[in-house]
């Protein structure tokens, strides 16, 4: 037999010869089982809601719970598919390209006004002098007529 040259004994290793090393199988602790270890309370102290057999799921210990503080039904959400977008105002523009010019997503990443990887609308807050050449993701019906006032150019990417 093919087993019988690794068991050393001659005999072939058999299931019921098997057995856990020595301290891997712990008794099982019976809790509530009198007053030794873990007896009358069981570990879980004296009194209170947790030491008792059931705490109702999604209580906070008497304090308004979660699902009663958050509003039920105020509206529709569509936070999943919500476009959001950077937003920079005509003045400061004015302040970022005194000089006019072109005005794109990536020269307002080099001068801090926008993070970069996001889209970036045009708010018509202020006033601008200069003629600037913009292209940005979105903008404003009052930034478009600004910009067109002040002799500049629009282009939505």
């Amino acid at each position: 037999m093919a087993n019988a040259e690794n068991t050393g004994g001659g005999t072939p290793l058999r299931i019921h010869h098997l057995r856990p090393a020595p301290g891997a199988n712990k008794a099982k602790i019976r809790k509530g089982r009198g007053e030794a270890s873990k007896g009358k309370t069981s570990g879980r102290g004296t009194k209170g809601t947790k030491s008792r057999t059931t705490v109702p799921y999604g209580f906070e210990g008497g304090q308004v719970p979660l699902q009663r503080r958050l509003p039920k039904r105020k509206g529709f959400s569509n936070a999943l598919f919500k476009t959001t977008y950077q937003v920079v105002n005509l003045d400061r523009l004015g302040e970022l390209f005194p000089e006019g010019g072109d005005v794109t997503v990536e020269t307002l990443v080099e001068r801090g006004a926008v993070r970069k990887n996001q889209l970036v609308k045009i708010l018509g807050t202020g006033e601008i002098t200069v003629a600037l050449n913009l292209s940005a993701h979105a903008f404003s019906a009052s930034a478009k007529e600004k910009i067109a006032a002040a002799g500049g150019s629009v282009t939505e990417l």
